[in-house]
């Protein structure tokens, strides 16, 4: 799940976390869905900095131009 929105990879780490809670499951299974829970979660942190960063840009612009303003 490469692409999607923060919500959406949420959403998915959820589902994900719900399938780990079963006992069936086996051990390959519960190492696979691990791994992709580690990695949709790191796509998610990617996509806060990544707005933590525009935001950051619009407040440097924002201050710019009430300063000279």
């Amino acid at each position: 799940m490469k692409t999607g929105t923060f919500e959406e990879k949420l959403a998915h780490s959820k589902e994900l976390l719900e399938k780990l809670m079963n006992p069936e499951i086996t051990l390959e299974e519960s190492v696979k869905l691990y791994e992709e829970g580690l990695k949709n979660i790191k796509e998610a942190q990617k996509l806060i900095e990544d707005a933590k960063t525009k935001i950051t840009v619009i407040e440097q612009s924002n201050q710019y131009i009430e300063e000279t303003v």
